[in-house]
């Protein structure tokens, strides 16, 4: 599987970005998928999900109302539009494969296992910055 996540970069408090991930090497239109990020010094974190279809979605309590996940499965890409962004939000974002425990993880507000989450390989994830 090939992950490759763009569109981070660096944005004052309260703006916004749009986050794309194109998927490869799997079928990508029966997987459910999900946005993680981890910050420095921090575990990473599941952060928005969304059903293989695109008929349901998840996010943390952090990013609700705030964050919209999408996906279009005939072009094999996800995205993530983040407004009202914060100076919390800044970390590294990656997308990956998010099964059901990863959502029940995610609404508990725990934490992600790199090793074991998603389709066990990531791609380079993508830097957002948020100044305040």
């Amino acid at each position: 599987v090939q992950l490759v996540e763009s569109g981070g970069g660096l944005v004052q408090a309260g703006g916004s970005l749009r986050l794309s991930c194109a998927v490869s090497g799997v079928t990508f239109s029966i997987n459910a998928m999900g946005w993680y990020r981890q910050a420095p010094g921090k575990q990473p974190e599941l952060v928005a999900a969304i059903t293989s279809g695109g008929g349901s979605t998840n996010y943390a309590d952090s990013v609700r109302g705030r964050f919209t996940i999408s996906r279009d499965n005939a072009k094999n890409t996800m995205y993530l539009q983040m407004n009202s962004l914060k100076p919390e939000d800044t970390a590294v974002y990656y997308c990956n494969a998010a099964d059901d425990d990863s959502v029940e993880t995610m609404l508990r507000g725990g934490a992600v296992n790199f090793e074991s989450a998603g389709f066990g390989s990531w791609g380079q994830g993508t830097q957002v910055t948020v100044s305040s």
